[in-house]
């Protein structure tokens, strides 16, 4: 009997009520997929009463997804009330000794929307077209430094490198210390023996030097001129320039985890999907426009961040369920872009889709991602070198995975590239 027999048995002899997709160990073996196929057909908007993170909703589906994150009135993002990821420890102070970070991500109207404002410039069509030159010399320099015929690791050389590379211009961050800012990315989203962190005292130190670092960062910028970077923005909007250093350094992480983990695993996930489809990739070289459409289903078909979580403030019924004032309601990205009745062929890497940006990956409603367009952009500039210089990039095994139920990631990824 195949494995992948064995997982789908799996999923299908657990009672349904025992169904626990929070489990960070489903999305290291890469074994989630059937527990979602089975949820969505059989009890789409699903209560799981005992896990690791309390009891919580499952909404598996692509139209109760939109329902429950267009819907900010009743469906809340406030930090105070569990924030955006399953762990409330994770957002907020507990027996965990994890630390309060507001964030505008966990903030709702009107407060949301101001301080969101305050970054959004560094995102807008004018300031990405400034920065596409930057990153196209980036993307070929790292390419060009890459050993044809020889194994490496694409996850550290390409996808970690250029995404950090993004971030410290974003940041106007020391270029050579760039690596501090991945560091402080995986810790932020890291949970105790999962290889990044040992213990919740742990995260706590790092992130304190991670504020420490800002501070000083902070310090420089709000007395001078305003810069066209993230802190200076932060430190000369009307909306943030009062922040406490807890909301600031909550603010610095978002930004660091939306512009590093969905990039970074969107770039290493490309690569995958298309060694598993190589007619994908015959059809991609055989009309390199196609990369327009590739873009948008890499993000679907990997979708770097599992889920969002929100807290109902009334009560409410989603799918013919009621979901009670208070309880936590998790979003699955990650179940709703494979819904076979909102999307075709949802298992399939289809490059070029009819209608490609029909996905979930960026959030819908005032939380979709602020930097989903230069997320793209980065992207299409990559697969455009790599169809410059390279025939193929061969995945020489199975991806190591990130053991999380949040960012749906890569740590390793052997691979060897033909010239």
């Amino acid at each position: 009997m195949s494995t992948a027999t064995l997982e789908a048995n799996a999923a299908q002899s657990v009672p349904l009520d025992k169904i626990d997709v929070s489990d960070p160990d489903l999305y290291l073996n890469n074994t989630f997929a059937d527990y979602f196929k089975r949820l969505r057909k059989e009890d789409p908007v699903h209560y799981c009463a005992d896990s690791a993170y309390g009891p919580f909703w499952s909404i598996t589906k692509y139209n109760d997804i939109m329902s429950v994150d267009t819907n900010h009135q009743v469906f809340s993002s406030e930090a105070g009330l569990g924030g955006i990821v399953i762990d409330d420890n994770i957002q907020k102070g507990g027996d965990r000794g994890s630390i309060d970070l507001p964030s505008f991500i966990a903030m709702d109207p009107p407060r949301h929307d101001e301080q969101r404002k305050a970054v959004s410039p560094i995102v807008a069509p004018a300031n990405l077209a400034k920065l596409e030159d930057t990153i196209r010399g980036r993307v070929a320099r790292v390419l060009d430094s890459l050993p044809v015929g020889e194994t490496f690791e694409w996850v550290d050389r390409v996808s970690i490198e250029l995404t950090t590379q993004m971030l410290a211009t974003l940041f106007d961050f020391p270029f050579e210390e760039r690596r501090k800012l991945t560091r402080w990315s995986d810790v932020t989203t890291a949970e105790p023996g999962g290889g990044i962190i040992d213990s919740w005292e742990q995260r706590t130190q790092e992130l304190m030097e991670c504020a420490g670092y800002f501070q000083n960062l902070w310090n420089e910028r709000v007395n001078a001129e305003p810069g066209n970077d993230l802190i200076s923005m932060l430190a000369h909007s009307p909306a943030t320039r009062n922040m406490t250093p807890e909301e600031y350094l909550g603010n610095v992480l978002l930004l660091i985890v939306g512009g590093n983990d969905t990039t970074r695993n969107s770039m290493s996930g490309g690569v995958y999907a298309l060694h598993k489809n190589p007619d994908q990739f015959e059809k991609l070289k055989a009309n390199p426009a196609l990369i327009e459409s590739m873009v948008p289903e890499i993000v679907r078909w990997q979708t770097p961040l599992s889920h969002m979580r929100r807290t109902a403030i009334a009560d409410i019924e989603v799918g013919g369920k009621t979901i009670k004032k208070g309880d936590k309601v998790v979003m699955w990205y990650i179940s709703g872009n494979r819904d076979g009745e909102a999307i075709e062929k949802p298992d399939d890497f289809i490059i070029d889709r009819a209608r490609p940006r029909q996905h979930l990956s960026f959030g819908f409603g005032v939380h979709r991602c602020v930097g989903n367009r230069l997320a793209e952009m980065q992207l299409k500039i990559l697969w455009e070198e790599i169809l410059k210089r390279f025939s193929r990039i061969e995945v020489l095994q199975e991806p190591e995975r990130v053991r999380s139920n949040f960012v749906n990631g890569y740590a390793h990824m052997p691979v060897r590239l033909h010239a």
